[in-house]
């Protein structure tokens, strides 16, 4: 449920600097930018049943257009991987987490909306992106709560809080209670698990 409290606790940041230290000599860094002693620790498929859900959809430009109900994107593991870069099904149908400062887009700054790499359902707007320096993009709240959904998440030893794309289940990464104002939130999440489209001129 999407309302559910985020935990507080660890950055990611520091996370996973202190389990470096103890996988550094077992973990091996693939070509798809993920730890793989790290990953193969979080990873868990992700299956999405069908059915309908109702999204808020916008245009590039950040415009509400409105309440949609639509079916929920589904596909087989082997579909999602012709259509997900390596590292783009790692992350959103396997829960890893891409290597902090790798994204491409931990540094975009331009206007546009942040569309989730498997569905395009609007996740978050350029106005709420902010730097908290943990090496991810992040931001203190969603363009539309209705559009994701988060879930308590107890792996890897750690109290988290999962946010999840409401339209075909996809990992995007974890929100945090260190947040700044006006939310305190800070939502954390993988470029892999994103695709940002500019704001038109």
């Amino acid at each position: 449920m999407f309302d559910l409290v985020p935990q507080p606790g660890l950055s990611r940041r520091a996370f996973f600097l202190g389990v470096a230290s103890v996988a550094a000599g077992s973990a091996v860094v693939l070509g798809s930018g993920v730890f793989d002693g790290l990953a193969g620790l979080e990873a868990r498929p992700i299956v999405t049943a069908p059915g309908w859900v109702t999204i808020v959809a916008f245009d590039d430009a950040g415009r509400r257009l409105g309440v949609e109900r639509v079916r929920k994107v589904v596909h087989t593991a082997v579909e999602w991987r012709r259509l997900l870069s390596p590292l783009s099904f790692e992350v959103t149908r396997q829960a890893a987490t891409e290597i902090a400062f790798t994204g491409p887009l931990n540094d975009c700054y331009q206007p546009g909306v942040y569309r989730c790499i498997a569905c395009a359902t609007a996740l978050f707007s350029s106005t709420t992106k902010y730097d908290p320096h943990e090496g991810w993009p992040s931001f203190w709240a969603p363009i539309a709560r209705r559009n994701l959904y988060r879930l308590a998440d107890a792996s890897l030893g750690m109290d988290r809080t999962e946010v999840r794309c409401r339209r075909c289940d996809s990992h995007l990464g974890h929100v945090f209670g260190d947040g700044p104002p006006p939310t305190g939130l800070r939502y954390c999440m993988n470029s892999a698990a994103l695709a940002f489209h500019p704001r038109p001129a």
